[in-house]
């Protein structure tokens, strides 16, 4: 293994670091084991082609389709991913505990969606099972044909954003495999570490107090909070623009929730099926790991099946609409920013 390249990354006084690697994945010594290693695949297909990751690691006895007929989580429809049990010990020594299968095409093309391997990873790297240490191929670029460039970008701007935001992620590896690829993916991280500021990330006065995060279905309920808590003393960022997904739109996301207090998240089957949602909130929840604070506010405005990650908040229930429970729930949380 060579690592050609590297950004440090300082968030708060924890270092993170992404490297750029040429070298087989699946050898590597026992000193650069990790706790997850990435794979991608065409949508339920685990073929052990010649040039894929997944054929590789067939040869050295871990199969993914296996694997795969026993996930331990299996986060596709919201995050195009799904987690493995623990590998069971390989007499080929493979330095991995689990697997984490990247799916695209369902939810996106490959370069849109790419952060999805860090909104599955999310639920996870606090533990059970905790996972901070990744090592991945270029995803995409080999059997399902995308060029270095149109993948590098977003995988490593999605990385930086969200390991600067708080994500306890201290180790990334992106491996390319042959000469001709580590040529090019050299030029593309060069580019990307001379654009991202490698230094702490400076503490800045909030620009808001509140931050609502809502589905664009649940406008209403959603500018009624707005004008409520806007009748207060709290300045509240509300965005009624229509964002479209891709890479294009994390920096926004991340700058906004950062210059806010708090994050109010207005939970409803829609909420929890978008994926801007989703990614507004796991970017609330990687900065209260990182300042160990309450960021986030929920307010569970219709009945939908939370995840588990998000079921597990207290939240404001104003579900039946009654009782003037909106209200009730501006009151706590213009308290809580007081």
């Amino acid at each position: 293994m060579q690592i050609l390249d590297s950004i440090t990354l300082d968030s708060g006084g924890r270092k993170s670091t992404i490297e750029l690697c040429q070298g087989d994945l699946t050898n590597l010594p026992a000193e650069e084991k990790v706790d997850l290693l990435v794979v991608s695949a065409f949508p339920d297909d685990y073929t052990r082609t010649p040039r894929s990751l997944i054929g590789a690691l067939g040869r050295r006895g871990i199969s993914v389709g296996e694997l795969a007929q026993n996930k331990a989580v299996d986060l596709r429809s919201a995050f195009s991913c799904w987690l493995s049990h623990d590998l069971v010990s390989s007499p080929l020594g493979i330095p991995y505990k689990r697997i984490l299968c990247f799916e695209p095409g369902v939810r996106g093309l490959p370069p849109q969606v790419v952060g999805d391997i860090f909104r599955a990873l999310a639920p996870f790297l606090s533990g059970p099972p905790r996972l901070e240490t990744v090592a991945m191929p270029l995803v995409a670029a080999g059997d399902q044909g995308y060029a270095v460039e149109e993948m590098l970008n977003p995988l490593v701007e999605a990385a930086v954003h969200w390991m600067q935001a708080g994500m306890p992620l201290s180790v990334l590896k992106i491996f390319v495999y042959t000469e001709e690829y580590a040529r090019s993916a050299r030029e593309v991280f060069k580019r990307l570490k001379d654009r991202f500021n490698p230094e702490a990330v400076e503490t800045k006065a909030f620009t808001y107090d509140v931050f609502i995060s809502y589905a664009h279905e649940d406008r209403r309920p959603a500018d009624a909070l707005a004008t409520y808590l806007g009748q207060s003393s709290l300045r509240v960022f509300i965005d009624h623009q229509v964002l479209h997904e891709g890479s294009a739109w994390q920096p926004h996301i991340f700058v906004a929730i950062d210059r806010c207090k708090k994050l109010l998240a207005l939970f409803s089957p829609a909420y929890v099926q978008s994926k801007i949602c989703q990614e507004e909130f796991n970017i609330a929840w990687a900065r209260g790991r990182k300042t160990e604070s309450d960021v986030i506010f929920p307010v569970y405005w219709k009945s939908t099946d939370l995840p588990t990650y998000m079921s597990m908040l207290v939240y404001s229930d104003c579900r039946e609409e009654v009782d003037n429970s909106l209200e009730n729930a501006c009151r706590r949380l213009i308290q809580l920013c007081g």
